[in-house]
């Protein structure tokens, strides 16, 4: 069978993510979503070929002097390719410096490959034993009401993604609160997100922060962290551009 060689790369990748997350549009965060590696195999091959010439965005530079971020200067950009009610997939640029605060997915399945920069992907899991284990005393103490936020996870990966690295994967059981900061300079990355956020349908996003109980430090996040559900950092938002690259269709 010939190449397609006149079908955007991007076209093929909605194509192949509607085929593969089609059926995961259920309700919950028990993991009934989860897709298994044998049906990420053709969509991680066409996601882990494209680059940010495929969707016509150049790599951003690096500002000698780059200003404070403001509404005209947001720290981090989306460009909304498409969304259906199986997955969404878009673009997010990162300003030098920025980072996307630890958030969750919950119930969804998601990649995460970079087109251009190199990105620090920080990746926690939440535990089964939440009633189980007591939490400590943390450092700073927390409010009554701020203990019943209080998740019991832990640190399960931390790497660097770049433009030749394969996608970031994560699915509802693993990998699915994640922190992505931009390393050395501005960067972007496809994200695919699959069902999309719904809060109607019990997937909002929610941001944490680790908690370190007395002694405490990284060290311990990879036997077990506490997190602290918080509002979105108010240092954190996230401003919208046009997307440049070929029209997608599903």
């Amino acid at each position: 069978m010939p190449r397609d060689n006149k079908t955007p790369l991007i076209q093929k990748i909605a194509k192949q993510a509607y085929i593969t997350f089609k059926g995961c549009k259920t309700n919950g965060n028990n993991g009934q979503n989860n897709v298994g590696p044998d049906r990420h195999s053709e969509l991680i091959s066409l996601v882990t070929a494209i680059r940010a010439a495929d969707l016509k965005i150049p790599p951003r530079k690096a500002k000698p002097s780059p200003g404070a971020a403001g509404p005209q200067n947001p720290p981090v950009s989306y460009m909304h390719i498409t969304e259906t009610e199986v997955f969404s997939m878009g673009v997010f640029l990162l300003r030098e410096g920025a980072s996307i605060p630890l958030h969750d997915h919950p119930g969804m399945n998601g990649m995460l490959k970079v087109l251009y920069g190199k990105v620090s992907v920080r990746c926690f899991d939440t535990l089964d034993d939440q009633l189980s284990v007591s939490p400590p005393q943390f450092d700073p103490p927390l409010a009554p009401h701020q203990m019943a936020l209080v998740r019991r996870s832990v640190l399960r990966s931390v790497a660097e993604y770049s433009e030749t690295s394969g996608p970031c994967l994560l699915t509802p059981l693993r990998d699915n609160l994640h922190q992505i900061d931009a390393v050395d300079g501005p960067a972007a990355f496809l994200d695919i997100l699959a069902p999309p956020y719904n809060p109607d349908d019990g997937r909002d996003c929610h941001y944490y922060r680790v908690l370190h109980a007395n002694g405490e430090g990284p060290e311990e996040e990879k036997e077990g962290a506490w997190l602290l559900e918080v509002p979105q950092p108010e240092d954190f938002w996230c401003g919208g551009e046009a997307y440049p690259g070929p029209v997608v269709s599903v």
